[in-house]
């Protein structure tokens, strides 16, 4: 007898749902994912070696969003587009939510300014994005949606100041990071003695 667990009407029932619908529920659950590897990525010392080269930005704008280091990316792609297949979701809609995923964040990293009140409770904006970025005492491990600010509404981490502020100051709080791609590449790997 095979008790191994069978995904093939899970499966068989993703993949029949339209379109448009595989990608907003790859956007839910992935964000929901991202959301915890986002906050580990920030809490345990040896990762964020690695996600310190993105918040190495100290001016944001469009291009931040790209700032990663590669094995950051791979463990995100790896945790959110491959367990999307393994469920079923058609490769077009997981190449959609890929698509959406690189132009909402260059949004998010951009230096646009925009005051997005009447959407900034239900989506990330650039905004809520930048707190997550900035250097203040406030700004430190906040706001690790990626699409929607509920899972930082539900898990205490949200922070959006009221009176429509935005950071001050980005970078990475504490320590002086190093300029240049292969520098900021082998940065996680070098010994350090201040990491956050």
């Amino acid at each position: 007898m095979n008790d191994a667990f069978d995904l093939t009407d899970i499966r068989s029932y993703i993949f029949t749902l339209p379109f448009v619908l595989q990608v907003f529920l790859i956007m839910i659950v992935t964000d929901f994912v991202q959301y915890w590897v986002h906050r580990m990525f920030h809490k345990i010392p040896w990762l964020w070696k690695f996600h310190a080269v993105h918040h190495s930005a100290e001016n944001m704008d469009w291009l931040a969003g790209a700032r990663m280091h590669f094995l950051e990316i791979g463990v995100l792609r790896g945790l959110t587009a491959v367990p999307m297949f393994t469920l079923g979701f058609k490769p077009e809609a997981i190449q959609a939510y890929v698509l959406v995923v690189y132009f909402y964040s260059s949004f998010v990293h951009a230096n646009i300014g925009w005051n997005l009140k009447s959407v900034e409770r239900f989506l990330v904006t650039p905004r809520f994005h930048h707190w997550h970025h900035g250097k203040e005492r406030a700004a430190i491990d906040v706001n690790f949606s990626i699409h929607f600010p509920l899972y930082d509404w539900l898990f205490g981490t949200h922070h959006m100041p009221e009176d429509g502020t935005w950071p001050k100051k980005y970078g990475v709080m504490g320590k002086k990071m190093p300029k240049g791609f292969w520098k900021q590449f082998m940065y996680p790997f070098r010994r350090q003695t201040e990491d956050k």
